[in-house]
């Protein structure tokens, strides 16, 4: 029996996708792919990507999403803006649950006590701390926030 990896789960639900004629969950899962396959040859040698790695990969895509749909939203184009938040809950159901604020400040303050951090210039310290727990549970502009505000206070 073989483990099944993440890209092996997204291709399965694409076929089932294709078959239920689901064109936005189709499609979103197959410029999923596309993108991780693009990861995959990117660089001198092409790779394998492991699961967090795919996983970094569908979070880059949930945020393209994201601010996709706030363009949309500001420009007055709802239509365009519903289909990014459409294929933006498909991706989601592949991220990991995303941490609260409350829960994001707990890590962030660990993480300055056990760097000893005081000032703004170790930031990048308690980032590097924190990120190891945090794993692709929140993003990078969030903990830079919260960071800010602890380091700050």
């Amino acid at each position: 029996m073989t483990d099944t990896t993440l890209k092996d789960t997204l291709r399965s639900d694409l076929h089932d996708a294709m078959r239920s004629k689901d064109k936005v969950r189709a499609g979103t899962l197959r410029m999923t792919l596309t993108a991780i396959t693009n990861a995959e040859v990117a660089g001198t040698e092409a790779k394998e990507l492991s699961d967090d790695e795919v996983l970094k990969v569908i979070a880059k895509e949930a945020k393209k999403r994201k601010e996709a749909s706030t363009a949309y939203t500001g420009a007055g184009r709802l239509e365009l803006a519903a289909t990014e938040d459409a294929e933006l809950v498909i991706l989601e159901d592949y991220l990991p649950q995303q941490l609260d604020d409350a829960e994001l400040e707990r890590i962030v303050r660990a993480a300055v006590d056990s760097t000893g951090a005081s000032s703004m210039a170790q930031m990048g310290q308690v980032m590097k701390a924190a990120q190891g727990e945090i794993a692709g549970r929140a993003d990078g502009g969030r903990v830079a926030a919260i960071v800010k505000r602890v380091l700050a206070g």
